[in-house]
């Protein structure tokens, strides 16, 4: 992970109104690592990510990917750059199914008809869909079920920066470690940035974690450096929480 970040941000500012829910943020992420993003409620932490694709246009300051500034640009031209979002709610065709749903996301990677396919079944089994799964309506699929199609489509899409927000919420144990190795094989191949509130997913996940608070970074460090820092404790994980620590 020596050399320039992957991506970086500069002073970055988002204002709604009076309100700075992006104030002065300077991040700096290399490529291959897997960083968590966690904070109180109204943090920044969501802002900050719509911020990097330009779903939210920031007010000032500057995020580069790979060095590039990507001031002005729309988010699909962000998107060809090989930077994927996944946003809180599931976006997946739901009158598809999730065998259609991976192949529309890999097809922008212009694969002949045979690598397509394989792309596709390759990418079946890394999220544990059987046949009969892979060929059920996205509509029909549980709350965990689409959070993996959409985890299908990012790794199928093949990104360089892969943005999730959230991708455990609503989940239960069993589905937030499945959901963790998943990710683990999407950090094989991409940068992967992720915003959760589940403190045993992060630290079972994270190689180094930023800490949010009103708009600002905090602090950044490791989890067990972040887990014993008095200032974190009282902001964010609370003198009375029992701190979660993941297990093997």
């Amino acid at each position: 992970m020596n050399g320039s970040p992957i991506l970086a941000t500069r002073g970055l500012v988002k204002r709604f109104g009076g309100v700075a829910a992006v104030d002065g943020v300077d991040l700096a992420v290399m490529a291959g690592e897997i960083r968590c993003l966690i904070g109180p409620n109204g943090a920044g932490k969501s802002t900050l990510f719509k911020c990097l694709t330009h779903q939210h246009q920031p007010t000032s300051g500057h995020v580069l990917f790979n060095g590039r500034d990507l001031r002005g640009l729309p988010t699909h031209r962000i998107a060809r750059l090989g930077i994927a979002i996944k946003n809180q709610i599931p976006s997946v065709y739901a009158n598809l199914s999730v065998r259609e749903n991976i192949r529309l996301a890999a097809l922008p990677r212009g694969l002949a008809k045979r690598e397509l396919g394989k792309v596709v079944e390759l990418t079946l089994n890394e999220i544990g869909f059987d046949d009969p799964l892979a060929k059920q309506s996205a509509a029909t699929l549980s709350h965990a079920h689409r959070q993996w199609c959409e985890l299908g489509m990012l790794l199928a899409s093949n990104p360089r920066l892969a943005l999730l927000d959230e991708p455990t919420a609503g989940m239960t144990r069993d589905e937030m470690l499945k959901t963790v190795d998943i990710i683990k094989r999407l950090n094989a191949h991409a940068t992967v940035i992720v915003v959760e509130h589940d403190l045993e997913f992060i630290a079972r996940l994270a190689q180094r974690v930023t800490v949010l608070h009103r708009g600002r970074v905090l602090v950044e460090d490791t989890m067990d450096k972040i887990e014993a820092n008095e200032t974190v404790r009282d902001i964010y994980l609370g003198r009375k929480k029992e701190i979660v620590h993941a297990q093997g």
